[in-house]
């Protein structure tokens, strides 16, 4: 699947810009379905932008239907933009708004004070608040200083001690409206993501291996050596993107009650953190061997690959390894392979790597050159079996999966 996704990026590549928009669109078909067919990123994608709708229309409604408040606007701005990927982060978000909102509002008000001038105020407050913008404690909201000091100045109000608390209050109020939403209709868990980032990261492992197994096959297996690498950098990036999700998972825990968490229905279990280590290894084998592959294709260098007759089997090796890494895709996912299949994999492994050892034993007696990079290649194989299939061991030895509550 993998494979056909690139070769259709590349031919839809030299026909930009036009290629381009198709496959933005295809990609915008693709998350809909997606969204459509049941849970998963797509999906919370889509209840995160509507619950940040429903709560600016609910800050508007207290503050500009209910109370009739002639300065409504900073409570539903500040609702949209505090319905976070998490609760924590609202919560921690929404008191650094409201510290950057304040400190606007004053400083638009002192400007105006001074100058008597709406442009004066704002030549005046503007290159000030873009300074207090980069201060570390306002984080990425600290640009709210400015805008806050714009709208003040702009809006044509009368600046005054009680306007300003009004717009503070305002502001105040759709703090609490969009955390509140935020926290008590469907808060953000996203238990999820670490499970289809870690499947995903295994079946792009065995995708990677088994065109490198196939491209192995071919008689100028060479020419492909410099596209593994790009297969090997982009395992990297699911790896990072692994990483952020575990952060997001475990953020996305605090502040957020049992009983909410239920009516989410989220993921009830995220994989042990002892998986992400595996994978990472896994990762940094594959990156191993295509580096050796790559060099040993390199003309320049010395070690040399080794001949076509273990080539061919170290690619049936290589298939194996990759049949394993889908497999425990798909147990990541919630399905259990058949141990028959695992116990006839092992069995095919053991007399690949004998054959392999063979062709090693035949190479250190003809081309020291040859032996080495072969001995090299044997060894990451057999690390990357060992990680994709460990030994087996009994259940208390194994990383049982957590409970989303087992950490609170």
């Amino acid at each position: 699947m993998t494979a056909v996704t690139s070769t259709r990026r590349e031919t839809l590549r030299g026909r930009r810009p036009l290629a381009a928009v198709w496959w933005e669109l295809c990609a915008v078909g693709r998350a809909v379905r997606a969204a459509w067919r049941g849970p998963g990123r797509e999906r919370d994608l889509v209840v995160q932008s509507l619950k940040a709708a429903g709560a600016a229309l609910l800050a508007w409604a207290v503050a500009g239907v209910w109370l009739d408040d002639p300065m409504a606007l900073m409570a539903p701005w500040v609702a949209l933009v505090l319905v976070q990927a998490t609760v924590y982060s609202s919560v921690r978000q929404a008191g650094q708004q409201f510290a950057a909102i304040c400190a606007g509002a004053l400083v638009a008000s002192a400007a105006q004070a001074i100058t008597d001038d709406t442009t004066g105020a704002l030549a005046l407050s503007l290159p000030v608040l873009m300074l207090m913008a980069n201060w570390p404690r306002f984080g990425r909201q600290g640009i709210y200083t400015a805008t806050t000091a714009v709208f003040v100045l702009a809006s044509g109000t009368a600046v005054s001690a009680p306007a300003v608390g009004h717009r503070i209050g305002q502001a105040a109020l759709g703090a609490v409206v969009g955390v509140a939403v935020n926290a008590l209709v469907l808060p953000p868990i996203h238990l999820r993501d670490v499970r289809e980032n870690l499947a995903a990261l295994a079946r792009e492992s065995g995708d990677v291996l088994c065109t490198v197994a196939t491209d192995l096959r071919e008689t100028e297996w060479e020419q492909s050596a410099a596209a593994w690498s790009s297969d090997a950098a982009r395992l990297q990036r699911r790896l990072g993107a692994l990483e952020s999700a575990r952060s997001w998972s475990q953020e996305s825990l605090r502040l957020t009650s049992r009983s909410l968490r239920r009516l989410h229905r989220a993921p009830a279990t995220v994989p042990p953190e002892d998986e992400d280590q595996r994978w990472s290894r896994v990762t940094g084998n594959i990156t191993a061997l295509i580096r050796t592959l790559a060099v040993a294709a390199d003309e320049r260098r010395t070690p040399a690959p080794p001949e076509r007759p273990v080539l061919d089997l170290y690619a049936r090796l290589l298939r194996l390894i990759a049949d394993a890494c889908h497999a425990e895709a798909s147990r990541l996912m919630g399905e259990r392979p058949g141990p028959d299949t695992k116990a006839a994999a092992e069995e095919t492994m053991e007399e690949l790597h004998l054959q392999l050892q063979e062709g090693l034993r035949e190479h250190a007696g003809r081309e020291a050159a040859r032996a080495a990079v072969l001995g090299t290649l044997l060894l990451q194989a057999e690390n990357l079996w060992a990680e994709v299939v460990p030994e087996p061991r009994d259940s208390a030895a194994r990383p049982a999966e957590h409970s989303a509550d087992d950490g609170q």
